[in-house]
């Protein structure tokens, strides 16, 4: 390797260190398991309605849950719906909440925010008056009044997270670009004559980029979180999607089971609640080990 070329070296370098780590060695085999479900869920549950495959199949409307049987190996819950077929299809909704929302707002937070540091002067100004404006409002509530406004739906959800979340990527993406606008290296290039655009997406981002993507690892858990809790007061996902805050919705009436078996439903919580910690969990353990890999404080001891 002492002759490879220098990013190769580094990527090298920088693979080691994210792999010995044993928090990204747990949330890397987490997601692995919860990216194998979804690839393979219609195989793990074949959809009942071909037309919808994320809509829940169900034997009955009976609003008491069923303990998991041979039909039903995890239960069922408020509603007769399956929830193994629930958990499931639930872990590509999953997946699609949280690439939809940092990816949108991961691209329009880092372009405006290269735009910001980069230039400087009014236009950094008023870009960052009007993130200071969205940060003056609180997520959940900003998301809720979006959401109430175009109507319900996982979509509208999803689109109202993106329209919220891109305030992070922004501040800091420019706060990164600050520190590098003015390094030799990017004077030289703008000596010879090369383009603003090439200098920002050639040399800038590639080296503002890293905390940007430790934050789209967080982002990805704390997404489906929110999203989930939306579903739950009903302004998410409609009634019988495979989407993990909906089963938790469905089973809001029975946490608590009768005086005499509290725990009785604890299928209908435990199992879609265990599916979201562990999601979030495993971004969560990503994101501390990217952290620990690119710091330049931590990268080499």
């Amino acid at each position: 390797m002492a002759n490879a070329h220098p990013r190769l070296r580094e990527l090298t370098y920088t693979l080691y260190r994210i792999f010995r780590n044993p928090s990204a060695i747990i949330g890397f085999t987490l997601l692995l398991f919860f990216v194998g479900v979804a690839v393979l869920a219609p195989v793990l549950a074949p959809p009942k309605y071909a037309h919808n495959p994320y809509q829940m199949p169900h034997k009955g409307f009976s609003p008491t849950p069923k303990a998991p049987n041979e039909k039903a190996i995890f239960g069922t819950t408020s509603g007769q719906y399956d929830i193994y077929y629930g958990v499931v299809w639930g872990t590509r909704t999953a997946f699609k909440i949280g690439l939809f929302v940092v990816i949108i707002s991961g691209f329009v937070g880092v372009g405006l925010g290269a735009i910001s540091g980069y230039y400087g002067g009014w236009i950094d100004e008023f870009l960052m008056r009007v993130t200071d404006i969205m940060w003056a409002i609180p997520t959940l509530v900003l998301a809720m009044a979006i959401v109430v406004a175009f109507g319900r739906g996982l979509d509208k959800v999803m689109i109202a997270l993106a329209l919220i979340q891109w305030r992070w990527y922004v501040r800091v993406t420019r706060s990164e670009i600050l520190t590098l606008r003015d390094q030799e290296f990017v004077q030289a290039a703008r000596i010879m004559g090369v383009s603003d655009l090439k200098i920002i997406l050639r040399h800038i981002l590639p080296n503002a980029i890293y905390p940007v993507l430790i934050m789209a690892s967080m982002d990805m858990g704390s997404m489906v979180i929110t999203a989930s809790f939306m579903s739950f007061v009903g302004l998410g996902s409609p009634k019988g999607y495979a989407d993990w805050g909906q089963m938790v919705a469905l089973a809001r009436n029975y946490i608590v089971g009768p005086p005499d078996d509290p725990l009785r439903f604890w299928y209908t919580i435990a199992i879609p609640g265990a599916c979201i910690i562990l999601f979030v969990l495993a971004w969560n353990l990503i994101g501390d080990a990217l952290r620990d890999a690119f710091d330049p404080k931590l990268r080499r001891r």
